[in-house]
């Protein structure tokens, strides 16, 4: 049932450029949220103009039927200021959860109908800079209806240690972290997957994607896709390290296995992936490597494969969205007991989870960190996340020895994929988050106006001392001859594009009329308040400098006291 209430966000979710994980995930929940259509309708407001356009022309042409009756509103963030004071949302649902979630909070408590709720994602949770993100979240202007959605139980765990450490250290003793005043919950959704788009593969099929890809057709093949990266995603070498503790064992010989790695990657990694063949090469590991992969030849080979193998072991991946593409694909699943993987792996059903062993406190590392380079951090940090190259080594060993095991697995991974991990189950889940946020209780609505962010700056107080003074509401003003050509209708006015939705030119006109005789600056704010009741006293002083600055108003100068000169 459609929610009579539009959506709203400030983010496109459908990007351009290479489909790496969080871009894959952002633009599989839009089309499954408009698939499912739940509101009345969607609002994008986009950072400028070129990609407002952008969006409408994409979003539009793959649903022209929600475009053309009016249900999909493409907008810029200026617009902001119409929207929330004419519409009532259901949910703002940002595409991630670092950067806007407490200024839409502050924008929503100033100017919104009601108190809707403002949810955002998590992807990478690693960057150091991202701890000032969380601290914006951080504020008494919070409301229960707030909430960081965590795609695993690992993010929750890390989004509520980023609130409790900040906490220590900016918050007086004793603050509580709840809302409000504090921080948003933290929810968990999980990501999901286009299940459909997916299938295990006959004999046939993998017997001729093996051909393609120059596979040998009776070895078990072990595929590793993803990011080929060591210092964002994982250290192949411990693969490698478990293959070669496999060449000693006679009930496994290495001619009988085929390393497969494709996935995106990063400039320079050609020495890396030289490494990895000589490596294999010195065990007698047969090794193929597929560079950036097309969907189709992504498809080929995920049905030449036999088991999925991740040892991700960075801290910049945070669920892994192959990992349930490989379960839907039928392949049993080999990966390191870490992060969100360990919600999406069910140890000897689906696949096996290696244990892992990280570092304590780093405090030098911690220093250092915003000083570096973020993947430079990252490698440092991923090394020292030892993958269990014994246990890794018993598990790869156990698959290649046993089709049966194999087959059972991958068929239970497929079953939890359709069962947990489908676009539009996670989709029914959010939709149960908007509507259970939305009957949280919050505080005084006036209480809220009056909460500035603290990091928000506040400019007429910082920058005050720029111009020569400050607008006085007794200045007395007039239309100038400019501006009596305007309210004639002999002229028009001159406005920037940018400032549309700050400065509504009929109101503009209105006030020059107000002003056709000279009256004080506070009494052409009351009097363009009493003709436009959507406009703050804000919005009335901003026309008001505007018509001054663009000489349609004058000030008119007091007449000093009368003397006699007899």
């Amino acid at each position: 049932m459609t929610t009579p209430r539009p959506w709203g966000t400030l983010d496109p979710f459908l990007e351009r450029g290479d489909m790496l994980g969080r871009m894959e995930a952002n633009a599989g929940f839009l089309t499954a949220l408009l698939a499912a259509d739940p509101f009345e309708a969607y609002h994008f407001y986009l950072a400028s103009p070129h990609d407002r356009d952008a969006l409408a022309r994409t979003l539009g042409g793959l649903r022209p039927d929600l475009r053309d009756t009016g249900r999909l509103k493409f907008l810029t963030r200026l617009d902001l200021l119409d929207g929330l004071r004419r519409h009532e949302y259901a949910a703002f649902h940002l595409s991630d959860c670092i950067t806007f979630p407490a200024h839409l909070a502050r924008l929503r408590n100033l100017l919104a109908q009601d108190i809707f709720p403002i949810t955002s994602v998590t992807h990478s949770l690693s960057y150091s800079r991202f701890s000032q993100g969380f601290l914006m979240h951080l504020w008494s202007g919070t409301t229960p209806r707030d909430a960081v959605v965590a795609t695993s139980t690992a993010a929750v765990a890390a989004v509520r240690e980023f609130y409790a450490y900040l906490a220590e250290g900016y918050l007086p003793p004793g603050s509580p972290l709840s809302p409000p005043p504090g921080c948003p919950r933290v929810e968990r959704v999980p990501l999901g997957i286009d299940v459909s788009a997916f299938a295990p593969a006959s004999e046939e099929q993998r017997r001729e994607a093996r051909a393609e890809l120059d596979i040998p057709q009776d070895s078990t093949v072990f595929l590793i896709f993803g990011r080929i990266s060591h210092s964002s995603k994982l250290d192949p070498v411990p693969v490698l390290r478990a293959f070669q503790r496999l060449a000693a064992d006679r009930d496994h010989p290495a001619a009988l296995s085929c390393l497969v790695m494709a996935g995106w990657t990063e400039e320079g990694s050609q020495g890396l992936i030289r490494a990895l063949s000589d490596l294999a090469s010195g065990i007698g590991l047969v090794f193929r490597c597929f560079l950036r992969p097309d969907e189709a030849e992504k498809r080929r080979i995920f049905t030449a494969g036999d088991v999925f193998v991740s040892p991700v072991d960075n801290l910049q991946e945070t669920f892994g969205l192959s990992i349930l593409e490989a379960m839907a694909c039928g392949l049993p699943v080999v990966a390191s007991d870490f992060d969100g993987y360990r919600d999406l792996v069910v140890h000897g059903q689906t696949g096996y989870l290696v244990p892992t062993t990280g570092p304590g406190a780093t405090p030098v590392l911690d220093a250092l960190a915003p000083l570096c380079f973020d993947n430079h951090s990252h490698l440092a940090r991923a090394q020292q996340c030892v993958v269990d190259v014994p246990a890794l080594a018993g598990f790869l060993g156990g698959l290649a020895r046993d089709p049966g095991l194999r087959g059972e697995m991958g068929r239970a991974g497929r079953r939890r994929v359709e069962r947990h991990f489908s676009w539009p189950g996670v989709i029914e889940r959010y939709v149960a988050l908007w509507e259970r946020l939305r009957r949280e209780p919050v505080p005084d609505r006036e209480r809220l106006r009056s909460l500035a962010h603290p990091l928000h700056i506040p400019y007429g107080r910082v920058f005050g001392g720029h111009p020569s003074g400050l607008v006085d509401m007794d200045l007395m003003v007039t239309a100038s001859r400019a501006g009596r050509a305007v309210y004639r209708g002999l002229d028009a006015f001159v406005s920037y594009e940018g400032l549309g939705p700050l400065l509504d030119l009929e109101t503009a006109k209105r006030l020059l009329f107000l002003a056709r005789s000279p009256l004080s600056a506070g009494e052409l704010a009351r009097g363009l308040l009493r003709l436009n009741p959507d406009m703050d006293r804000e919005g009335a002083m901003f026309s008001i400098l505007w018509a001054l600055k663009q000489d349609y108003l004058e000030r008119v100068e007091k007449s000093g006291p009368e003397t006699d000169d007899r």
